[in-house]
């Protein structure tokens, strides 16, 4: 049996207050403390992205795979604290070398790796990878302040 933690959309919703259309993680696989986590991007078409990017050619946009990424982390960051149900919010600050490597286009399952580089307070650093089939699609670090209810 393993020590890794998981959250399955139910969880996912007690922490992060995103919702459709912006909810853009289906479950976190592994959650290894606030080390690092996995999460699961289930791609598909009748998202509304795709009606404008691009049409008669659908590509995820890079913007909102890396928000699929915060969001990752964010739910591993919920789950270290256990802040369900607790009004959790998190706020991008930065944002730093992003590199988009590989179209994500629907039908793919986005694999989202997070590694916290820095955290513990209010300011969080960390790096995601986010990997269809095994090949790279997308990376950037970013870093977000973790606001929790007191």
């Amino acid at each position: 049996m393993s020590d890794l933690a998981r959250a399955d959309i139910d969880l996912i919703q007690r922490i992060i207050p995103h919702r459709y259309p912006f909810l853009l993680i289906d479950r976190v696989e592994e959650i290894d403390g606030s080390k690092s986590a996995l999460g699961i991007k289930n791609v598909t078409f009748n998202e509304p992205h795709f009606q404008g990017h691009f049409p008669g050619a659908p590509i995820m946009p890079g913007v909102t795979i890396i928000e699929a990424m915060a969001q990752t982390a964010a739910v591993m960051v919920g789950v270290a604290q256990d802040l369900a149900d607790r009004r959790f919010l998190v706020y991008f600050m930065g944002i730093e070398g992003a590199k988009f490597r590989r179209k994500v286009v629907p039908g793919d399952v986005l694999t989202l790796r997070i590694t916290t580089k820095r955290g513990g307070g209010k300011v969080w650093r960390f790096q995601g990878r986010a990997e269809v089939d095994g090949e790279l699609a997308c990376e950037a670090d970013f870093t977000a302040m973790m606001e929790a209810p007191k």
